[in-house]
């Protein structure tokens, strides 16, 4: 008979955390939530950032409550968000807190990086979709501000990495979230020394790399005697939230699916044995990001729910009552289909505000209706989230050359079953939803792969498709999404 493991997820997303306990016997995986916290920026001055330090006390109360939880811990695993970073600097010395993907300060810096190094040579260089918040333009937004930070530091650890020296002391960066920074090059696997010699940016501080799976040693004594874990070992998993979550795709070993991770942010693509870099995928603004067993994710970063739950926060706040799903949902649902559209990428979107306002002034300079009330608002949020999964889905054939006939969602995403539907809809696809906590169980089980007990990629969604149910959607009603992707077409040609 197999002995239990058990192992303990971090999942720390853009706006809140958990802990995850995840028994795994050998054949199935179960789950149980531990914790679960906010993770509320701070803007301090001018600058968003990150509450590393509070963060930091909440994953400690975790790891505590899951000791009290379970006597036997074998393992603890972090993933977050990409892009977003730490320094340290003499001493062991955080150099401040980290600055969140959303602040303003690189504004204008992708434009002044392409006058000393053009837009198709850092996409050829590092095979990444060009976003302004990548760490590379926060660097070079730092390095225009002539910040002191940059030139106290030792080294740059990427966010999950940060708490792992938090935890451990290591300072070592792991290879999927590092592949989110514009920083690496995914031909080698490696640093790109072009990108940083090009833009003058210090390549010493980048630290060695390493492959999920990788066992990073034990609690540090301060922290194993404030959380009663002495002697829990540390496994950076796939630390890329996504990168998790894809691993935790249940699909079977054919090639006609892509994944799409639903959250805050949605990302869309597929899975290749190596990157797919060409002018094709520079043009289409593709990005290429490390996955597991060697693997690559090519995909494309989609604004996501982050629009829907921006609506939510804006009207708690004019209204001064809880709004949940539960009450937003069903109005979406019976309201007027395909009344207006808009482009979820569309710049304005990215900070947060008041996002209704922002949606109805698209919809007003485009000459179409003001969505007349909340379910108008988050049904036209979502026809258009859908139907621009539907364009980057013939994107994805058109790069790969190879047919998508199943399009699996994974994560918070899978909960909105009128998207789902809308998903199935808009692309003609069959869509099959779940496991909803794919970026938890893919960092578990990853861990488990560190710790020997799976032998690779295809046994870990062997045990997801064991493990948890899966809800399918079918396409219908295509002669009406036909017509809706022709206005989309036209409105997202008007914006370039």
């Amino acid at each position: 008979m197999t002995a239990t493991s058990d192992y303990l997820a971090l999942d720390l997303g853009a706006e809140s955390g958990r802990g995850l306990l995840g028994r795994f016997d050998g054949h199935r995986l179960t789950l149980e939530e531990v914790h679960r916290f906010p993770n509320v920026p701070v803007r301090l001055m001018r600058t968003l950032h990150w509450d590393l330090p509070r963060l930091f006390n909440d994953i400690k109360d975790t790891i505590r409550k899951a000791r009290l939880n379970q006597a036997r811990l074998d393992a603890v695993g972090v993933d977050t968000w990409g892009v977003d970073f730490g320094l340290i600097g003499k001493g062991d010395t955080l150099l401040g807190n980290p600055v969140h993907y959303r602040d303003e300060r690189t504004q204008g810096i992708p434009e002044k990086v392409f006058e000393t190094l053009p837009r198709e040579e850092l996409y050829n260089l590092t095979g990444l979709q060009i976003l302004p918040f990548n760490t590379v333009f926060q660097l070079i937004a730092m390095k225009r501000a002539e910040s002191p930070l940059l030139e106290c530091a030792e080294t740059l650890l990427m966010m999950p990495d940060l708490v792992n020296w938090l935890l451990t002391g290591r300072r070592v960066c792991e290879y999927t979230d590092s592949s989110t920074s514009q920083l690496l090059d995914p031909r080698t696997r490696n640093w790109s020394d072009e990108v940083c010699r090009r833009l003058d940016l210090p390549r010493s501080i980048l630290p060695d790399l390493i492959p999920p799976g990788t066992e990073l040693g034990t609690l540090l004594p301060s922290v194993a005697e404030e959380t009663g874990a002495h002697g829990l070992a540390v496994i950076a998993p796939a630390t890329h939230d996504t990168a998790s979550a894809v691993a935790a795709v249940p699909a079977r070993g054919d090639s006609d699916w892509c994944y799409l991770s639903s959250g805050t942010w949605s990302l869309m693509g597929i899975e290749t044995p190596a990157p797919i870099i060409n002018e094709t995928t520079s043009q289409l603004n593709f990005t290429n990001e490390g996955g597991i067993d060697g693997t690559t994710r090519v995909l494309k970063n989609i604004m996501g729910l982050w629009i829907v739950q921006e609506c939510r926060r804006a009207w708690e706040r004019s209204t001064g009552r809880e709004w949940t799903y539960d009450d937003l949902i069903p109005r979406a649902y019976s309201a007027a289909p395909f009344v207006s559209l808009i482009d979820p990428d569309d710049p304005r979107f990215l900070p947060p505000g008041d996002m209704p306002g922002r949606i109805a002034a698209l919809c007003r300079e485009t000459g179409q209706p003001e969505p007349a009330d909340e379910g108008a608002v988050l049904r036209c949020a979502m026809e258009s989230l859908a139907l621009k999964y539907r364009v980057v889905v013939e994107m994805l054939e058109r790069i790969s050359g190879r047919p998508i006939r199943t399009i699996h969602i994974v994560g918070g995403g899978t909960q909105n079953t009128l998207l789902c539907q809308f998903t199935a809809d808009a692309t003609g696809r069959v869509v099959l939803a779940g496991p909803i906590e794919a970026t938890a169980i893919g960092n578990l089980l990853v861990q488990a792969m560190g710790r020997g007990k799976l032998s690779g990629l295809k046994e870990l969604r062997e045990v997801v498709a064991r493990s948890f149910p899966l809800a399918e959607y079918e396409p219908r009603d295509r002669a009406a999404w036909d017509d809706a992707a022709g206005r989309f077409a036209e409105l997202t040609a008007r914006r370039g």
